[in-house]
């Protein structure tokens, strides 16, 4: 099995790289009118797409509204690029989707700003402009957030932090990572919500319990109490043996899972201070990025 390679930190840090880049929603314009001035103006056949780019599909209807906008008021938040071959090419580090509709509109060339990233920067920004994307998935947006974690070594709080976004929002998200991908289909295809799904997180059978969500149309709230009384039938069914879980132990769970993207079981025993933590694989890959992960850990746990 491979060693598991070191993770890499961006000596700037990920909100001064988001400042440098000034990434924004929608494309277009900020609300308040402030834009990033461009540094030069490039011919359109001069600017490449980044071949590692994340997205991959980009909707013609909505590509094709932004090159209505374009064609009537031009670009006004330039792309963001780097030079290749010698500055003969420049490569899209974010805003390709301004570029493919520049062309639609048969623009000759593109505002740009021009900015000295390493291939380890590139990818990063190229995450974090998909993970911003208006008409993205949570199943997209938690796989934004763990190649953040392993390719780059953030932790949830530096991600909300730089994203904007709440701590709990991070760690609910990953959450999802943790279902089927049977449910994750579901979610994908928007047939449920991330609300309708992370309350079948930790349960015994959550693609059947989807499924009857799905097919009943079941709010939020309603599946909520579909999955506690399924878990209540089933503790019934067995021997009860050990306590109710009190508040650390779950919020513990729901961390190690968030950080894992695998389901995770603690208990302790009624007796004393040991207890067991089971981690629930879904396939053989995560074994072995859990194999990884165990493999760095010290070995000495008497001291």
């Amino acid at each position: 099995m491979e060693k598991k390679q070191e993770r890499k930190g961006l000596g700037r840090g990920l909100s001064a790289l988001m400042a440098d880049v000034n990434l924004i929603k929608g494309d277009v314009h900020e609300q308040d009118g402030r834009v990033a001035q461009a540094d030069t103006m490039l011919p359109i056949e001069r600017v490449l797409p980044n071949p590692n780019q994340p997205r991959r599909d980009f909707d013609p209807a909505l590509l094709e509204e932004l090159a209505a906008s374009i064609r009537a008021k031009g670009i006004i938040q330039p792309l963001v690029v780097r030079a290749m071959s010698g500055g003969r090419t420049y490569q899209i580090v974010a805003g390709e989707r301004r570029w493919r509709a520049a062309q639609m509109a048969q623009l000759h060339s593109v505002p740009v700003v021009v900015r000295d990233f390493s291939d380890e920067e590139v990818l990063e920004i190229a995450i974090i402009e998909n993970i911003q994307r208006a008409d993205l998935n949570a199943v997209e947006e938690a796989l934004g957030f763990r190649q953040l974690m392993d390719n780059f070594g953030h932790t949830q709080e530096k991600l909300a932090e730089a994203l904007s976004k709440s701590r709990s929002h991070v760690a609910n998200t990953m959450r999802l990572l943790s279902l089927p991908d049977d449910v994750l289909s579901m979610i994908r295809s928007g047939k449920l919500t991330a609300g309708h799904a992370r309350a079948l997180i930790g349960s015994a059978d959550p693609i059947n319990l989807a499924l009857k969500v799905v097919g009943a149309g079941l709010s939020v709230r309603d599946t909520e109490k579909l999955a506690r009384t399924v878990a209540n039938s089933s503790g019934r069914q067995r021997k009860p043996s050990r306590p109710e879980k009190d508040a650390d132990t779950r919020a513990i769970e729901s961390d190690i899972s968030a950080n894992l993207g695998m389901m995770i079981n603690i208990d302790h025993d009624p007796s004393g201070e040991g207890g067991s933590l089971r981690i629930r694989y879904k396939d053989l890959d995560q074994l072995d990025m859990l194999c990884q992960v165990l493999s760095v850990v010290p070995r000495d746990f008497t001291k």
